[in-house]
């Protein structure tokens, strides 16, 4: 009998531990340590919604929700995306689908109007695994152009596209085409208004005329996405509608590879904001990624360099949004102010508009 009795306390004593092996996680919850962590795989996510002279003091509080709002939906969306194991030209894309939906920023709904009282609207995009890129520019009935981009990218053998031409292909793509008029927003108009009679007071003579920040800010004004996935890619995108008053068709850097937009996975992802045309003679997002791939520089170092001394020097301002292959981000800016926002891989948030 005592025989017996050992040899079933054996069996129970084997199996309870032959079950706490099978649950093990039931057994001992132990929490995702920091080496743990570090080999899953990393993703991130930046944006911004333009620079210029953004202070507090002009800015509403009502406003100020509705732009952290507005850049919390856009980020969130391509973060959602990336933590999905979707794409970073998807979550680009989409990102910046939010912010061109909107008419808090110069994109889409809420792109400024030429000279003519007209709405013309550029993008780009940028695949920083294959180097392939796609772009428009002057488009006036296209909805996101953004998608527009892409569809240059993927579906023709050209990079870059405009007015009439690029419109067509938007139809023979499928995207949704919109009437002019979409493109109207009041404050817009105003804001036209305002450019012409600075600029009417200027020719009669007055001085002070272009002093107002306002009238300073009408060459401001882009929205614009990097992002990193899971698989290690990294794209870029931008999209604008440009100069308010601008006239003779003029296109800024938003559409220009290189200047306005740049991905490469060997270094980083770039989208700019700012004045265009010093943005254009300094190649400002390819310039960020050379400084890295031959001078060794970090995202950082590279950042600032451009934005902080080389742009300054040229005579433009503005601002960068950027990630590299490593998930740093950069959001360098010399302007009083840059709508912005950025997230990690933790889902960590930091939305900024102010020079804090």
């Amino acid at each position: 009998m005592k025989k017996i009795f050992f040899l079933l306390s054996i069996l129970c004593f084997i199996g309870c531990n032959d079950k706490t092996s099978e649950n093990p996680s039931e057994a001992n919850p132990t929490p995702t340590t920091s080496a743990e962590k570090d080999t899953l795989p990393n993703f991130g996510i930046v944006i911004h919604g333009g620079a210029g002279t953004i202070l507090k003091e002009n800015m509403t509080d009502s406003l100020e929700m509705a732009y952290k709002a507005k850049l919390e939906e856009a980020i969130r969306t391509g973060h959602e995306i990336l933590a999905n194991g979707g794409t970073a030209l998807e979550a680009v894309q989409r990102t910046i689908n939010v912010m061109e939906d909107s008419p808090l920023f110069n994109a889409g709904k809420g792109a400024v109007f030429t000279n003519q009282g007209t709405n013309e609207l550029d993008s780009s995009i940028m695949d920083g695994e294959t180097l392939n890129a796609g772009a428009v520019a002057g488009v006036t009935i296209v909805k996101n152009p953004i998608n527009l981009a892409y569809e240059v990218m993927v579906n023709s053998e050209h990079v870059l596209l405009s007015g009439k031409g690029a419109e067509q292909f938007a139809k023979e793509q499928g995207l949704e085409i919109v009437d002019p008029q979409y493109f109207y927003t009041q404050n817009r108009y105003e804001s036209l208004l305002r450019v012409r009679e600075a600029e009417e007071a200027k020719k009669a003579g007055n001085k002070t005329a272009f002093y107002d920040p306002f009238i300073k800010d009408s060459k401001f004004g882009t929205v614009g996405c990097a992002a990193l996935d899971k698989n290690g890619n990294l794209a870029a995108g931008t999209s604008t509608g440009g100069m308010t008053n601008k006239k003779y068709n003029r296109i800024g850097d938003a559409p220009i590879i290189g200047a306005g937009t740049y991905a490469n996975n060997a270094t980083c992802a770039v989208s700019s904001t700012g004045w265009g045309e010093f943005f254009i003679r300094g190649m400002v997002a390819h310039d960020i990624s050379a400084l890295m791939e031959y001078k060794g520089l970090s995202l950082q170092e590279a950042a600032r360099l451009v934005i902080q001394e080389k742009i300054p020097a040229l005579g433009g301002d503005g601002g960068i949004v950027a990630i590299d292959h490593n998930g740093n981000v950069a959001m360098e800016f010399n302007t009083a102010g840059m709508y912005r926002a950025k997230m990690n891989r933790d889902g960590e948030l930091e939305i900024g508009i102010y020079g804090e």
